[in-house]
């Protein structure tokens, strides 16, 4: 998998669908090779991946990442089985356990035992995506449909979880292609994440790691710091994060974002492949005239 970036759909524009396949072709241009895109509630992250990839041929598309609990894994199966026959197999699709905070404002609940039901989710994910076909019946989740599951031309779509706990790198790597971990540090990646998934996974092709890194090119590295501060101060407010900011050992969750000149934020990406990650993506602060190509240029030649 290449390099990749984090494309933000921009809300402002007259179109926001033909604007992000503009913008994914700017960077597919300019040398990138893979975009990942967030989900929200307001744009759908698997559609809008389909869409892109199906019309910028050659540019790998992913989600970083589709929550799994308000979505049963059937439907999130149709999604992405439909996004690999629009791009032509460049889809990849990646997964996040949630917030409860979060998923209780959106949706007016939380979901209890996700550990669970990650393992399960993942189940019947790969029932579909290895065989064509599901029969399940766990403790949080079923699915034992009468009607086809498989869309031909949407095989072999790569799974990626983000996980950083424990629990659910030993399910991601029994069952998952890699992990997107997002705020762990290069030493968190070398000495817990890598090594955790590679024992998980024994009698498995080794699972990839792909560290998700927000990044901030700038002049002013004092500003960019503090900016980074404020744009990433909510997740030093979930249990998960400050679990893998206090093993990276840093002071703060600023301390983790890649923030200076061209030059800086190369060197900081760096780390985390000579700790051992598959590869990196640059997940930007800011989405200011500049950044994305900016972006695209580290992106371009790491």
């Amino acid at each position: 998998m290449a390099t990749g970036v984090v494309l933000n759909p921009d809300l402002t524009a007259a179109n926001t669908v033909d604007d992000a396949i503009a913008r994914a072709r700017r960077v597919y241009e300019a040398g990138v090779r893979q975009i990942w895109i967030a989900q929200r509630v307001d744009i759908d992250a698997i559609a809008l991946a389909g869409l892109i990839g199906a019309a910028v041929p050659g540019l790998g598309v992913g989600t970083s990442v589709v929550p799994i609990n308000p979505r049963h894994p059937l439907l999130i199966s149709a999604a992405a089985q439909t996004a690999q026959a629009a791009s032509h197999g460049q889809f990849t699709l990646g997964l996040g356990l949630g917030a409860p905070d979060v998923e209780k404002a959106a949706f007016g609940r939380t979901w209890p035992n996700v550990v669970t039901r990650l393992r399960e989710h993942l189940t019947v994910l790969r029932s579909i995506l290895d065989t064509g076909a599901v029969d399940f019946r766990g403790s949080e989740l079923g699915a034992s449909p009468t009607w086809p599951v498989a869309v031909p031309g949407g095989e072999s779509i790569p799974i990626y979880v983000a996980a950083m706990g424990p629990k659910a790198l030993q399910i991601t790597g029994e069952l998952a292609d890699g992990t997107l971990p997002y705020l762990a540090g290069p030493r968190t990646v070398g000495e817990f994440i890598v090594p955790t998934l590679v024992k998980a996974a024994a009698g498995r092709p080794a699972p990839k790691v792909v560290a998700m890194v927000p990044v901030l090119v700038t002049d002013d590295e004092s500003a960019g710091r503090a900016y980074a501060a404020e744009q990433l101060a909510f997740y030093e407010t979930i249990p998960s994060y400050q679990k893998v900011i206090a093993r990276e050992g840093v002071s703060s969750v600023a301390d983790l974002a890649a923030v200076g000149s061209a030059a800086d934020v190369s060197r900081h990406l760096r780390r985390y492949l000579d700790a051992g990650a598959t590869d990196v993506v640059l997940s930007p602060l800011r989405s200011e005239p500049g950044d994305l190509e900016a972006n695209s240029a580290i992106a371009a030649e790491l």
